[in-house]
C-alpha cells in the first residue's frame, strides 16, 4: 500500500504558499487532499504550525473530526470541529510572519486516528494533543513556506 499523503493544489511540498492564503491576502485556508488512508482510520485531525516564529512554535489551525473518506477539505472550508489557534481565534489563520523576518515554514500535520474524538469545538492545542495520544495510526505532513 502507498504511504498516507497530504497535498494541496495551490502549492507543492516545501514550496511557497500563495499570498491569497496569508494575512496579506484573503486569509482563506488552502484546499487539502489526502490519500492512502490506513486501515482502521476512524477520523483525521489536523494541526498547522509555524516552527520559525520568533517566540517559538506558533499554531495557525487546529481541526478534527475530518472524514477520512471525504479525501479533501475545500479552500476556505471549515473543518467539522476547530480549536483555538495562537491568534486566540477558532479556525484557520494564514501565514503572517513579521515583515523582513525571512522565510517561515508552515507544517501541516494530518493525523490518522483510530477513534472519533469526543472534543468540543474551541479546544486548545494541548487538549487535542492529549485526546489523540495513543490513537495515532500514522501522520502525513505537508510543508509550505511564506515570507513578508
Amino acid at each position: 500500500m502507498s504511504e498516507f499523503a497530504l497535498e494541496s493544489s495551490p502549492f507543492q511540498n516545501a514550496q511557497p504558499i500563495p499570498s491569497r492564503h496569508g494575512c496579506e491576502g484573503d486569509d482563506v485556508s488552502p484546499q487539502l487532499h489526502w490519500t492512502n488512508i490506513p486501515d482502521g482510520t476512524r477520523s483525521l485531525a489536523l494541526v498547522v504550525d509555524d516552527p520559525d516564529a520568533p517566540g517559538g512554535v506558533f499554531t495557525h489551525w487546529i481541526a478534527w473530526a475530518l472524514d477520512p473518506g471525504a479525501g479533501t477539505l475545500g479552500e476556505g472550508e471549515a473543518a467539522p470541529r476547530e480549536g483555538r489557534n495562537d491568534f486566540g481565534a477558532t479556525g484557520y489563520r494564514g501565514p503572517c510572519p513579521p515583515p523582513g523576518h525571512g522565510w517561515h515554514r508552515y507544517v501541516f500535520h494530518l493525523y490518522a486516528l483510530d477513534v472519533e474524538l469526543e472534543l468540543g469545538s474551541g479546544a486548545a492545542k494541548a487538549e487535542l494533543e492529549q485526546a489523540i495520544e495513543g490513537h495515532i495510526l500514522t501522520t502525513a505532513e505537508l510543508v509550505g513556506t511564506y515570507q513578508r
